[in-house]
């Protein structure tokens, strides 16, 4: 018995019975979809097999095969599962031994991959398969034995050197933490670290306070822990996790820092379980990762309340909350441990974002903690799935409010004012909702006229954060314009007029981009802008109050008049950028949405005319349009912000490793990206400022929108530019899934063709990029792009295969039978559309070059219309009827479906015989065309005698003879060639000059 990679799913003798037919049936059509490269198609078929009750016969093979699958899918876990499974059906099956013990190979499992190789060879001693895998698995494991061993007294020594009072602040000291970082790195080295009670030595540095020491200890903790929940569990045993929560409320920045890092793996390792091989001693612990994860979180929720914690710690351990608790994906049904938090810590929480600046014997905040407190609030509050669990967390914000707004005095009013702000900064219903509350709003004004500037503060910010919605603000309007204008006008402190500023300016640009609707006298929200930016350009003010000025800027450049000013004021323009790199974290929201504006790339749809006019027929509002905010206008607007430096300040807001990067912000710096990179004339000083590096973090994570605008600016970069210049190094490749991502059917026509271009110049790069391109599965939708009724798309779609097609996968999908995959490319080269003639002759050039046998497929494309004899457009290609991955991703669209079966049918009862196309190619005026035809026609002659007769005996052969009497070229070069073989054949005979 011969066995094949794991590619290969099994046939098995059909059995009698109406589900062992089913069964077999369903197996076949994953074993064809298997070859066809969707895994995930195959999968899903042989899944649905094994819930027919198939015999243990059918499941041994149905479970095998599906291992094959996952390994193909890299996902070794379940092909380790689906093996075992196998093997518990049918012990003797080689097969499913082998498949198992390449899944434990990839796991790093290495003894246990051996004991199956062991059973394979003696079940089969001859096989040449697994003694070669037994021999290469054995020299491994000799490997690892040898650096464990030799690592041994390299750890031992490390630590002698770390924990020597004698050593201290030497270069010795220095280097020996540096290797045991560079060691823990390593999986094998972090194991051997761990089993060397490296976890109880690592706790002896920590204890020493040395800044360096327990910089290295913490690093070392990292790599420990990584991606390993076993030793992660172990670890926080060990040093308990009360100790490793306080690390991170440290004075030292760079400690916390590390302890962040630290807490952040744990966090990771406890969520998604082991991936990587070694499992040390997962044997000897009993791990309950969700025990051990509420423990972790329920420290950090106690840190944020707790006297003596630096600022920044309490900083770090909101960011940790915030990517830890709620949910990745809307999909996970499971929100259990959000709910957990919010009764175990929204009070903490509100605690921190209810806090005044440093008051005496209270726990002390930065200035991004009421910040970074409001965001936690928000995505807790977005976690939430119902409406019952929405009011249970507006009941506990009310009740903590009332605490302490009731019974507290003035001090109270104050802290429950800024825990709305906070709400209103976050969640926002809720905020609304409180400010509802008997009292509070009219606190709010009472405390505007305070005499004490800290209270004038809080009542203000609260003032200008209510005035969000339309309903607020004209509340705000109507009650509160005069009592802003008079602090505005009267206060003798900046820190309060410009909060009063903001809050004109936000009450100012109520009425959004529509130049209709202004709440305040034409010319006032000019000034106001003029008086922000003089605030803005002030480097004499604290940046903590220099940030309202942007605040006001951002509302304020709705205003297309304002808009234009902002560009023409270089000073503003360079103080706004400075400030959105400094430590002020709060600023970049503003700062992005300023920037959204100028480049007016918010989301905008022209109104229907005749909507337009039954608007106005029924005395309803019709949004106006400012003149300057016109395309002209718009792209002058760009310019000047690219002049002043705005791609360089981008990118370090980009780079902001701070939780105020929230996904509302990412999207805004996407959409302004995909502005500044519209023209193509821009795109060299994008990529040259670092453009293109900023982009890819940007497709990669944040909203929908935001991943799909970066995607198209990634795209329109990559059209125009050398990919490998402005992606350098391995940065290239993570730019292929967001390209990718394009492709589906959601996103609009010109996104799907600029994806397509942008992945036909990877494709024609480098084999590894085409295999990247490969794995995120965009064959299949490369293909249905093909079919698509615009001529453009369907051009880029075929471009972009005959690039691919030089990739042996895509090859053989060509060359599997039962698809008309080649026969497209033949038609498409008798198209009138000459680019797509060019486009499908090269890859009928490539394909017949390096797969010769795909050769005598050509001439089975005869003349539709006489093959179909007339017939209806149900008789499609066998591509279509069932297998094809094309039909799959196209199914999920019914009106794009239909289109696309009604053009594949008018492709195929239109076209001409295969000979009329190959003589086109080779009479065109085209030399490309030219050239592509004769070397399509020299593989067929080459691969064949038959092939070469029936050309020879056609017209081709007067054609190659003009030809190769024609200018020297490769034309005519390849033309000669076609005669010589011909000649070589004995189909014709050369004249007597040898001709």
């Amino acid at each position: 018995m011969t066995v094949s990679g794991p590619g290969t799913p099994e046939p098995r003798p059909a059995t009698p019975g109406a589900n062992s037919v089913a069964v077999e049936q369903l197996r076949k059509e994953g074993n064809e979809l298997f070859k066809c490269g969707d895994y995930e198609g195959a999968l899903a078929a042989y899944t649905q097999a094994l819930g027919l009750d198939a015999t243990p016969q059918d499941q041994a093979i149905l479970h095998r095969n599906r291992a094959a699958c996952h390994l193909k899918l890299e996902d070794y876990d379940k092909a380790e599962t689906e093996a075992s499974k196998a093997i518990e059906k049918d012990g003797g099956d080689v097969k499913a031994l082998y498949r198992r013990s390449q899944a434990l190979e990839k796991l790093g499992r290495l003894d246990q991959a051996v004991l199956d190789l062991k059973r394979c060879v003696s079940l089969e001693p001859k096989n040449k398969v697994f003694q070669e895998a037994l021999r290469n698995i054995g020299g491994q494991i000799q490997e690892k034995v040898r650096y464990m061993s030799s690592t041994d007294a390299k750890v031992e020594q490390m630590f002698q050197i770390l924990l020597d009072p004698e050593e201290k602040g030497t270069e010795k000291k220095q280097k020996a933490s540096q290797n045991l970082v560079v060691l823990a790195r390593e999986d094998a080295g972090a194991e051997k670290i761990f089993r060397s009670n490296g976890v109880q030595l690592l706790q002896r540095l920590l204890d020493t306070g040395e800044t360096d020491l327990m910089l290295a200890a913490l690093r070392t903790l990292v790599g420990i822990c990584s991606e390993h929940q076993s030793r992660t569990v172990a670890t926080l045993s060990i040093l308990g996790t009360r100790r490793v929560v306080s690390i991170l409320g440290v004075e030292n920045q760079a400690v916390s820092l590390a302890a962040c890092h630290l807490l952040q793996v744990m966090f990771d390792a406890l969520k998604e379980g082991v991936k990587k091989g070694f499992r040390g001693k997962e044997g000897a612990i009993i791990v309950d990762p969700a025990r051990e994860l509420k423990v972790l979180i329920s420290n950090l929720l106690d840190l944020l309340t707790e006297v003596g914690v630096s600022g920044q710690g309490r900083d770090n351990a909101l960011t940790l909350l915030i990517k830890a608790v709620p949910r990745k994906s809307p999909k996970d049904p499971n929100n259990s441990l959000t709910l957990w938090v919010i009764d175990q810590g929204l009070k903490k929480i509100l605690e921190v974002g209810g806090s005044l600046q440093d008051p005496p014997g209270e726990f002390t905040v930065t200035a991004n903690s009421r910040m970074s407190a409001s965001i936690l609030l928000s995505k807790l509050f977005d976690d939430l799935k119902c409406d019952a669990e929405r009011e249970n967390f507006h009941r506990l914000c009310e009740n903590y409010i009332k605490s302490w707004f009731e019974g507290h005095g003035l001090a109270g009013k104050l802290r429950a004012i800024q825990t709305v702000s906070c709400l209103l900064q976050g969640p926002c219903d809720a905020g609304n909702r409180a400010l509802e509350l008997s009292g509070v709003m009219e606190s709010v004004i009472a405390l505007c006229a305070s005499e004490q500037e800290e209270e004038q503060l809080v009542a203000v910010e609260a003032l200008i954060h209510a005035a969000g919605k339309a309903k607020r603000a004209s509340f705000i309007t109507a009650n509160g314009v005069s009592l802003l204008k008079d602090l505005y006008k009267h206060s003798e402190k900046d820190s309060i007029r410009i909060r009063a500023l903001v809050g004109l300016c936000k009450l100012g640009s109520a009425g959004g981009t529509d130049f209709s609707m202004k709440q305040f006298a034409e010319g006032s929200t000019l000034k106001l802008a003029k008086q922000c930016r003089k605030w803005l350009c002030n480097d004499q003010i604290d940046a903590g109050t220099r940030r309202w000025a942007v605040e006001g800027l951002a509302y304020l450049t709705f205003d297309a008049d304002v808009k234009e000013e902002f560009v023409e004021d270089a000073a503003a323009l360079k103080a706004l950028f400075q400030l959105s790199r400094s430590e002020e974290r709060s600023v970049l929201f503003a700062v992005a949405s300023a920037l959204v504006n100028c480049t007016n790339s918010y989301d905008f749809e022209e109104p229907d005319p005749k909507m337009v006019e039954l608007a106005k027929y029924a005395k309803q509002h019709v949004p106006e349009q400012h003149p300057k905010d016109k395309p002209s206008f718009v792209r002058a607007r760009v310019k000047k912000l690219l002049a002043a430096g705005v791609v360089s300040a981008m990118v370090c807001m980009v780079k902001t490793e701070s939780p105020v990067l929230t996904s509302s912000c990412r999207e805004l710096l996407s959409r302004v990206f995909l502005a500044l990179v519209e023209e193509v004339e821009d795109r060299g000083t994008v990529v040259a400022q670092g453009g293109g590096r900023a982009l890819i973090p940007l497709a990669l994570e944040g909203t929908d929108v935001g991943q799909t605008k970066a995607a198209q600016a990634l795209a329109k970069l990559t059209i125009t530019s050398n990919p490998e210049m402005t992606f350098p190094g391995e940065r290239i490749y993570e730019v292929v899934r967001p390209l990718v991502s394009l492709l589906h059917l959601n996103c609009s026509g010109l996104q799907n063709f600029e994806a397509l271009m942008a992945l036909t110049n990877l494709a024609g790069i480098s084999e590894r990029l085409r295999q990247k391109i490969l794995k995120e599965k965009a064959v299949p939708m490369v293909e249905g792009y093909m079919f698509e009724e615009h001529e453009m798309i369907r051009r880029a779609a075929t471009e972009c295969m005959c690039n691919l097609a030089m990739s042996k996968e895509v090859q053989d999908l060509f060359e599997a039978q039962g698809n008309d995959r080649l026969k497209l490319l033949v038609l498409y080269s008798g198209e009138e559309d000459e680019l797509l003639q060019r486009a499908a002759a090269g890859g009928l050039a490539m394909l017949t070059s390096m797969r010769p046998a795909l050769c005598s497929r050509i001439p089975q494309v005869v003349s539709a219309s006489a093959r179909r004899g007339g017939g209806t457009d149900q008789e499609l290609p066998a591509w279509w009827q069932l297998k094809g991955e094309v039909l799959r991703v196209w199914v999920c669209s019914l009106p794009r479906l239909s289109l696309l079966l009604g053009f594949t049918s008018a492709c195929f009862s239109q076209t001409t015989h295969w000979l009329e196309i190959l003589q086109a190619l080779l009479l065109s005026p085209n030399q490309e065309l030219q050239h592509r035809g004769a070397v399509v026609v020299l593989n067929m002659v080459e691969a064949s005698r038959e092939i070469a007769s029936t050309l020879m005996e056609s017209e081709m052969m007067e054609i190659l003879s003009v030809l190769a009497k024609g200018d020297q070229g490769p034309v005519s070069r390849a033309a000669a060639a076609c005669l010589d073989k011909a000649v070589e054949y004995g189909l014709i005979q050369p004249n007597q000059d040898g001709e």
